[in-house]
């Protein structure tokens, strides 16, 4: 664990040294990537609601007293 924060650490310093463009650019691609990794992290969810779904396993209702017992 040392070593991660370390690396961390030291990956902050680079990115604090950089030029304003360039942190920039950093910032728009770091944006990107978490964008795309949610996204997929959305379908992962859904494909594994979907074959719920289709097992049986989900069970929807609309009755707010049996949603609220759910929770």
């Amino acid at each position: 664990m040392k070593t991660q924060n370390k690396q961390f650490n030291e990956i902050v310093d680079v990115i604090y040294s950089l030029p304003v463009a360039e942190k920039l650019e950093l910032q728009n691609l770091l944006e990107h990537n978490i964008a795309d990794t949610r996204r997929n992290e959305i379908y992962a969810n859904y494909r594994i609601s979907c074959k719920e779904h289709e097992e049986g396993k989900l069970k929807f209702s609309s009755d707010i007293d049996k949603l609220k017992k759910r929770i």
